[in-house]
C-alpha cells in the first residue's frame, strides 16, 4: 500500500478498490485530472482519453486515480549527509540561505555561474529535510541530467534509499523520502513532496510548459519549499526576482574560482557542403594532442552527415554522434564519460546539466535559431569543468555574427566580472 502514498495512479473504473484508497475522478469538464489539460482524442461509444500525458500510458474516461495521503514515514535515522567535500565560502552562504528558506517553506531561485557546484550546495539542505523526516525530490527536464545526478547523490547520502525515475527506466518504482526524476514523472504525484529542487529550470521542455508546471505543482505538498537551479534564468524569473516574489542567491564564480570560458568566434563558409579549413586546422590539434572534445550542431540530421566527414578525414580519432531521438542515447553519452572515444558531435541535448572533464567545445552554425543566447552560454559552460583543468577552449563556427551570438559573449564576461569583484581568479 506505501506504493500510493503521494501519488496518483491510473486504474480503471470496474477494478476492485482496496479500503482507504482515495479515488479521485480522471477528467473534470474534459480537464485531464493528472495534467491538467485538455487535449482529448475520442474512444468508442462517447468515451475519451488525454492525448497530452499519453506518454506516461493512458488515462482515459474509463478510468480513475488511486492514491493515498502522503504521510512521511520514513526511519530518518538513515538519512545521513555522507559527503566529505566542503564548500567554498560563497557556496556556504547560498547553502545557509536555502536552509532558511527550507524553514520558511517559500521559494528560492539559485542563479550560478555554469560550473558553480549546484549539486554540492544542495547536499546541506536536503540532508535537513530529510532529518526532519520530509520527502525530498530533485527534479531535471533532462533524462541526461538525472542518468548523471543518479551516482552523485546515491554517493552524497549512501544510507539513504532513493527511487531514480525517467521513462526508460528498468526498476520497479518503491517508496522513499528521497526521489530524483525527471519532471515528467511528477504526473504521477499528488501532495507529495515536502522539497522539490529543480535544476535547469529554465530548460527544454519545461520551460514555457503548461502541464509540467502544472505536474510539479500538484506533486508539492501545500505548505512546501521549492529551490529553482539554473545559469541562465528566463525573463520572467528575473522578474519575480526584481518585484521580490522569490528568494535569490547569486553565485557568479565557479567552485574552482577561475572564471567562464570565453566565446571565441571564426567565420567560415558553408559548413554543411565541406568542412571549413578552420575547423580542420583545430581538429587536427586535438588528435595530436588527444585532446577530447565535442560539437554541437543545430539539427538532428547534421550530427551523423558531421560525424562521418570527421571520421573520414580523421579514421584514427575515435567518435561517435548522438541526440535525443537516439535509442543507444545513453550508451553513447556514457562512453564519453568513460573515455571510451575522444569525441561526440550532438545536439543541444548536451548544452547542460552533464560534465565531461578536461572537454573543449566547439558550435557549427552558432548563429542559427535553434542555439538560444542562454544555450550558448550552457554550452560554453561544458568547459574547465575541472579542477585539473579549469580552462579550456569554446569556439563557434559561423557564417555571419548576430546579436545572439554577442549577447552571450557578454553574458559570459558580465559573470566573469562579477566573479572577480569576489576575489576570484582572472
Amino acid at each position: 500500500m506505501n506504493n500510493y502514498y503521494g501519488r496518483q495512479i491510473v486504474n480503471p473504473k470496474i477494478a476492485s478498490v482496496p479500503a482507504g484508497i482515495i479515488v479521485r475522478p480522471a477528467f473534470i469538464s474534459g480537464i485531464c485530472q493528472r495534467c491538467g489539460q485538455q487535449q482529448l482524442a475520442p474512444l468508442p461509444n462517447q468515451q475519451f482519453y488525454c492525448l497530452a500525458c499519453l506518454s506516461l500510458g493512458r488515462v482515459s474516461s474509463l478510468d480513475v486515480l488511486w492514491s493515498l495521503p502522503e504521510p512521511n514515514a520514513f526511519a530518518h535515522h538513515e538519512m545521513t549527509l555522507t559527503w566529505q567535500g566542503t564548500l567554498t565560502a560563497q557556496q556556504r552562504l547560498v547553502s545557509q540561505a536555502l536552509i532558511d528558506t527550507l524553514g520558511a517553506q517559500q521559494e528560492h531561485l539559485v542563479w550560478a555561474v555554469t560550473g558553480a557546484g549546484k549539486t554540492e550546495m544542495m547536499f546541506p539542505v536536503i540532508s535537513h529535510a530529510l532529518q526532519a523526516k520530509q520527502r525530498v525530490a530533485i527534479l531535471s527536464p533532462r533524462v541526461d541530467v538525472i542518468v548523471e545526478l543518479a551516482p552523485r547523490i546515491a554517493t552524497a547520502f549512501n544510507t539513504t534509499p532513493m527511487a531514480v525515475l525517467y521513462g526508460t527506466q528498468e526498476e520497479n518504482y518503491r517508496y522513499t523520502a528521497l526521489v530524483l526524476a525527471t519532471t515528467h514523472q511528477m504526473l504521477r504525484f499528488k501532495s507529495a513532496f515536502d522539497l522539490l529542487i529543480i535544476d535547469e529550470v529554465d530548460s527544454f521542455p519545461y520551460v514555457n510548459n503548461a502541464m509540467l508546471a502544472y505536474a510539479v505543482k500538484q506533486a508539492k505538498k501545500a505548505e512546501s519549499t521549492v529551490i529553482y537551479l539554473t545559469a541562465t534564468p528566463t525573463k520572467i524569473m528575473k522578474k519575480r526576482a526584481e518585484r521580490r516574489e522569490i528568494n535569490v542567491s547569486y553565485l557568479p564564480l565557479r567552485f574552482h574560482q577561475h572564471p567562464l570560458p570565453t566565446l571565441n568566434v571564426s567565420l567560415v563558409g558553408r559548413w554543411r557542403k565541406k568542412l571549413p579549413q578552420k575547423l580542420l586546422r583545430q581538429l587536427r590539434q586535438f588528435q595530436k594532442r588527444m585532446q577530447r572534445f565535442l560539437i554541437f550542431v543545430p539539427r538532428v540530421a547534421d550530427t551523423l552527415v558531421i560525424y562521418r566527414k570527421i571520421s573520414q578525414r580523421f579514421p584514427d580519432m575515435l567518435g561517435d554522434f548522438v541526440h535525443a531521438g537516439d535509442v543507444s542515447r545513453q550508451q553513447k553519452v556514457q562512453n564519453m564519460r568513460d573515455e571510451k572515444i575522444q569525441y561526440l558531435v550532438t545536439t543541444t541535448i548536451l548544452e547542460r546539466g552533464v560534465t565531461f572533464p578536461g572537454i573543449d567545445v566547439l558550435i557549427l552554425g552558432a548563429e542559427e535559431e535553434t542555439f538560444s543566447e542562454n544555450a550558448l552560454v550552457q554550452i560554453a559552460g561544458r568547459v574547465g569543468r575541472d579542477n585539473k583543468r579549469p580552462t579550456g577552449l569554446v569556439r563557434a563556427y559561423v557564417q555571419h555574427i548576430n546579436l545572439k551570438v554577442l549577447a552571450a559573449k557578454r553574458q559570459i564576461k558580465l559573470m566573469n566580472r562579477r566573479g572577480a569583484t569576489l576575489g576570484g581568479k582572472r
